[in-house]
This record gives structure tokens, C-alpha cells and sequence, in this order.
């Protein structure tokens, strides 16, 4: 599997609950439009470890079954186009893509 998370603040003088609107509507039908994603989830950063400052406001993780599925939807003409337009709303984006090793679920607790 592959993620793709992104963090990220918003701009000065944004409005915190307009974007919030965008992000949970808008945004995240285009996200879940993508050729091949498996889920979109999107957080509200509340803390950090250890201090509890978190250099960021916003996360949005974006799974896809592999590599070559993720690349044709991401680098497509079409959603950089939409993507660019996107980064408007938005400060301080930092993107990272991860190649899945392990994944565990924890049994249920007697």
C-alpha cells in the first residue's frame, strides 16, 4: 500500500471554519474521485510530542493499493491542475509518500 500525507497550515487571515467546509466537501470528493483510492481521511493537528507544539495545523492521508496506481492518479495533467489551484487555499504544504512494510491490527481486549 501506499499513503500519501500530507500536513500542512492555512494562510494568514484564512478563515479556519470556511475552509474547513471546502476541505470536508469540495476537497474531499475530489480526493475520493481519484483513479484507484482506497480512503482519504483528514485531520485537525491538536498537539505534538514532546513540547506539544505541532508545526502544523492539517493532515490529509490518501491511500492507494500500490506505486503505480498512486502515480497515474497523482502526476495526472489533469489533478496537478486541480491540485495547483488547491495549494491556494493552503500554507506551508509538505508531502510525503510512504511504501507500506507492516501493517498490524490489534486484537480486541478480553
Amino acid at each position: 500500500m501506499v499513503k500519501l500525507t500530507v500536513v500542512y497550515n492555512l494562510p494568514p487571515g484564512a478563515d479556519h471554519e470556511e475552509f474547513l467546509k471546502w476541505r470536508t466537501t469540495t476537497h474531499q470528493k475530489d480526493n475520493m474521485s481519484m483513479p484507484g483510492i482506497i480512503k482519504s481521511d483528514f485531520y485537525a493537528i491538536t498537539g505534538a510530542w514532546p513540547d506539544g507544539q505541532a508545526p502544523y495545523r492539517y493532515m490529509t492521508e490518501a491511500y492507494f493499493p500500490d506505486r503505480a496506481t498512486f502515480e497515474r492518479a497523482f502526476y495526472d495533467p489533469d489533478y496537478q491542475a486541480a491540485l495547483t489551484k488547491s495549494l491556494e487555499r493552503i500554507a506551508d504544504p509538505l508531502f510525503l509518500i510512504s511504501e507500506e512494510v507492516i501493517s498490524e491490527v490489534a486484537s480486541p481486549q478480553a
